[in-house]
């Protein structure tokens, strides 16, 4: 009795645990989201040692360029699975799975919903194909320049455009279930599919696999992957076998919003995949290496604290179709608030983890550690970076909940900017250069000019006087 309520039979302590996860928005969804990005950057710095241990330098630097290569899928993606997820939360808000798994509700959202399933289905078939001959192509040109790295690497990067490209086939299936309220389960398998993936990739370094470990990486998600679609969720997607009786209109609903997502898809990655390539091509393998991993260790930073918004994508869908916009805006403002706090915190315990690198440079595995990442001054102009961006880029996904994307013309201003001056100044000053050129970009240009681009829409769009379920009205 001592140690627990009279009145309701619960524990107090676990009643004030509950009290605070909800003041800081923490649901199932974004307490998954942050498990996986804590995972993943335990799992990093494992890694991180790891292949310090394990790889040389150069293997490294082709190990984590692999990816971005592998990243220019979103030539071939258009921007096509965000527009899914969008569109597909507001044809949910009449529907809901019944026990047995099976979609139930309103038949027209239900149809449309198929159809919208079957269109994306048979365009990522068509990407896959285009991925794994265009891609694969294109990075074994680019891998062959450097012929002094004495890395076999053909074999492996063969197996990971192969990998790689089927996965691109499985991505609509996985933001359809996203977009149909299933993202709890779906960040939970994401969280277990990394846990998977990690202990095979450790095993195939540990057993020298060297960079044959990317294909296993690869391999090992894809399976994850297919078993998610075509076991766990087999009776939702039954429903798409049959043929829809009432079909969007892919000209005037989904075209809209996604030829402008393609195009600034399409910039976004110089924004955050051409440093490797310019460390790759400018000063080297090992440098890409270095660059690739502390890369990762920011992505992993800001995708943890981006957590708190992107979880709650569909239900912003949900609100934005009830027009219930007040209760909209006051969530989405302290998901941000708590969003931004949580960069700031990750961006300083990253730059604390890199300056002890630093100090322990005498020690001979601190030397080796610390020659694995970028120095402290690019990565305190990095982390910089990242902070400042936060804001911008939750306002996109609160943006795109209204199935609009107003922030083309920035979004290739910017990110082509951040391309120029990474090439530029990458080429000339190394990853500083590249940091600063990030950085400039996201303070002077993205930050300011899409804060007024955010205020701007918001005000037009939650006029008294839209249409219930067009905001551009």
């Amino acid at each position: 009795m001592s140690g627990s309520n009279p009145t309701t039979g619960s524990d107090p302590e676990h009643g004030r645990v509950r009290h605070v996860l909800k003041r800081l928005e923490v649901n199932r969804a974004v307490a998954y989201a942050v498990a996986l990005r804590i995972w993943q950057v335990g799992a990093g710095a494992v890694s991180f040692m790891l292949i310090a241990l394990n790889f040389s330098s150069q293997v490294q630097g082709y190990y984590l360029t692999f990816w971005s290569v592998v990243a220019l899928q979103v030539l071939l993606e258009l921007g096509i699975s965000i527009v899914v997820t969008n569109i597909s939360s507001h044809e949910w808000a009449r529907l809901s799975l019944n026990d047995r798994g099976d979609i139930q509700g309103d038949p027209s959202a239900l149809s449309r919903l198929v159809s919208l399933g079957r269109l994306i289905f048979r365009w990522y078939g068509v990407a896959c194909f285009l991925f794994i001959a265009g891609v694969g192509s294109g990075g074994t040109y680019f891998f062959s320049l450097d012929n002094n790295a004495g890395v076999e690497w053909f074999g492996a990067w063969i197996l990971v455009v192969l990998f790689s490209g089927l996965s691109l086939w499985v991505l609509p299936f996985i933001a359809l279930l996203e977009g149909c309220g299933q993202i709890t389960t779906v960040v939970r398998f994401r969280l277990i599919q990394a846990a998977v993936t990690s202990l095979f990739v450790w095993t195939s370094m540990l057993t020298g696999l060297g960079i044959r470990t990317a294909a296993v990486a690869a391999a090992v998600r894809l399976v994850c992957e297919l078993i998610l679609v075509a076991l766990v969720y087999r009776r939702f997607f039954a429903a798409f076998f049959h043929r829809p009786v009432e079909c969007m209109d892919w000209r005037t609903e989904i075209w809209p919003m996604q030829w402008r997502l393609a195009l600034g898809g399409i910039f976004s990655y110089f924004a955050y995949n051409l440093f490797n390539l310019v460390m790759f091509q400018c000063h080297g393998s090992a440098e890409a290496g270095r660059m690739g991993m502390t890369r990762l260790l920011l992505l992993a930073v800001q995708t943890a604290s981006l957590a708190w918004v992107q979880m709650r994508v569909p239900q912003f869908g949900v609100l934005i179709a009830n027009r219930e916009f007040a209760t909209l805006d006051r969530r989405f403002k302290r998901l941000t608030v708590i969003s931004l706090s949580m960069i700031s915190l990750g961006g300083c315990l990253l730059i604390a983890f890199v300056w002890s690198l630093g100090l322990a440079s005498d020690v001979p595995l601190g030397e080796e550690l610390s020659g694995r990442l970028l120095p402290l001054t690019p990565t305190v102009v990095f982390v910089v970076g990242i902070v400042l961006h936060q804001l911008p880029q939750c306002q996109i996904f609160y943006l795109r909940a209204h199935k609009q994307e107003p922030m083309l013309v920035l979004s290739v201003i910017g990110n082509a900017c951040i391309g120029l001056l990474v090439w530029l100044l990458g080429w000339k000053w190394g990853a500083t250069g590249a940091a600063c050129g990030y950085t400039v970009v996201v303070a002077v240009v993205i930050l300011p000019f899409q804060h007024l681009i955010w205020k701007e829409c918001r005000g037009r769009w939650h006029a008294p006087a839209s249409a219930p379920n067009d905001p551009s009205s």
